[in-house]
């Protein structure tokens, strides 16, 4: 699996959120980089975060986890169900996979929480239910190629079909056979995928010998696992709250840890015993570039000791020293700004060095130097490897980064994303977007239209209504 590597190109959003109707495709059409980037900007609540949220979907789905109450609201209100599309690129050696996922979720009461005799909706509770999931590929080699076909489709009374392909993934034992349909009940039930949940998967690793096949669905299964990550708003907010969120994908020569921390900034952080190296490492790591983002800046960790949690077992006690100038400060002293760039710094080293990684990062430029942002973002274009998914406020990197690397929001929500026409190879990409803001020369509106007349009445009605 070391030659695998694993891109999302596109994906559609249908009825979720504030899209009605929405494709990005990731690919950069004009010029054939070995990063992928994709920056998307646009006016306040048009369906940017909604592609970070689909992402996070994508990365339950694939795992196997549960899908968060919360998004049963995220299902567009004039709509029964959203359906979220995927399409992959996956690369071996030998040959090469186009891979679609697709599921749909609707909103339902969550019966084990909710009583039956219910009167009234103030206090339903309501989850996801995950349905009609299919699986497709097609492949391509030196020798041999295969139009797209379903390899797992669930839309059906069945366990799923085609009937060919459920034998050959799962066997015909009839035993397993009745387990399997009670696991897709219990998926179902659960807010959770069927075919990567973690009983179907056990069945194909059992099962199945076809390596086609398998190829598709352990690739998958491990992108989302161990190589997509995503920061929202929520984790980002936390730095906020004395907080630090600290993803991170570390390797060695011996082996390779995948997760995350919160760290408290308040006082000492409680971590692991068995992760204290691993920060140590992570930390190391992220001081070589954070060293030249930041001149004469680094962080320290500073052991306090061990500790016995809750549940009986043994931690450790850290805090985080920012180091500059040869004076050592609590890191909790630092600037929202940077206390941001720390939290995703180690991330941004993966997707520059690794090309079957992913991240997405809802509002990247929050809290960081525009100058600073635009640098960033243009190295990892230029000479980055991975997948880069971004949304933005800050327009610096529209002038830093290749133009094909940027797509925008429009106020048509049925056609929800586009990239601009028209623009030439001269044109200032930004110069070029606030044009349109003004004369709207794109096929889609990209900006709903405010009047300053009208805004600073609004604020002089409403300072009259307090007898201001």
């Amino acid at each position: 699996m070391a030659n695998r590597i694993v891109r999302i190109e596109s994906i559609t959003i249908e009825n979720f959120k504030n899209v009605t109707q929405g494709t990005l495709d990731f690919e950069n059409k004009r010029k054939d980089y070995k990063a992928s980037v994709l920056g998307l900007y646009g006016q306040n609540g048009s369906g940017k975060t909604a592609l970070i949220d689909a992402i996070q979907l994508l990365k339950f789905a694939l795992c196997g986890k549960v899908i968060p109450k919360k998004y049963a609201d995220y299902i567009n209100v004039d709509a029964e169900n959203a359906t979220l599309k995927y399409e992959f690129v996956v690369r071996y050696a030998e040959i090469i996979y186009k891979v679609w996922y697709q599921f749909s979720m609707r909103k339902v009461i969550d019966e084990s929480v909710t009583s039956p005799d219910e009167t009234t909706n103030a206090n339903v509770i309501t989850k996801v239910e995950m349905f009609d999931e299919v699986l497709s590929f097609s492949y391509e080699s030196e020798t041999d190629k295969m139009r797209k076909a379903p390899l797992v489709d669930t839309r059906t009374e069945d366990l799923f079909a085609p009937k060919a392909k459920m034998l050959e993934l799962v066997g015909d034992d009839k035993e397993k056979y009745m387990d399997l349909l009670v696991t897709k009940r219990l998926t179902k039930a659960t807010s959770r995928s069927f075919i990567f949940s973690r009983e179907l998967i056990n069945q194909y690793r059992q099962n199945c010998k076809n390596e086609l096949y398998m190829k598709v669905i352990e690739a998958l299964y491990t992108f989302g696992n161990r190589e997509l990550f995503i920061i929202d708003v929520e984790s980002i907010g936390l730095i906020s709250l004395h907080t630090l969120p600290l993803v991170f994908k570390y390797k060695n020569e011996t082996s390779e840890t995948v997760g995350g921390l919160l760290l408290s900034l308040n006082g000492p952080a409680l971590i692991p015993e068995d992760m204290y190296g691993v920060v140590e490492n992570v930390i190391a790591n992220m001081n070589i570039v954070l060293e030249q983002l930041v001149p004469g800046l680094s962080i320290g960790v500073v052991d306090l000791g061990s500790t016995m949690t809750k549940d009986g077992k043994i931690a450790k006690q850290i805090q985080l020293m920012s180091l500059k100038n040869n004076k050592q400060i609590p890191f909790c002293y630092e600037s929202e700004g940077i206390k941001k760039i720390v939290s995703v710094l180690q991330l941004l080293i993966v997707v520059y060095n690794n090309p079957s990684v992913t991240v997405a990062i809802d509002e990247l430029d929050g809290g960081v130097f525009e100058y600073l942002l635009g640098e960033m973002l243009n190295i990892i274009s230029e000479k980055g490897k991975g997948q880069l998914i971004f949304t933005s406020h800050n327009l610096r990197p529209l002038e830093t980064i290749d133009k094909g690397f940027i797509a925008f929001t429009t106020t048509n929500p049925k056609m929800r994303y586009i990239r601009l026409t028209n623009v030439k190879g001269t044109n200032n990409l930004r110069d070029f977007y606030y044009r349109d803001i003004v004369l709207g020369e794109q096929s889609e509106q990209v900006y709903n239209p405010t009047n300053n007349f009208e805004i600073a009445l609004a604020f002089r009605e409403a300072g009259e209504a307090f007898g201001s």
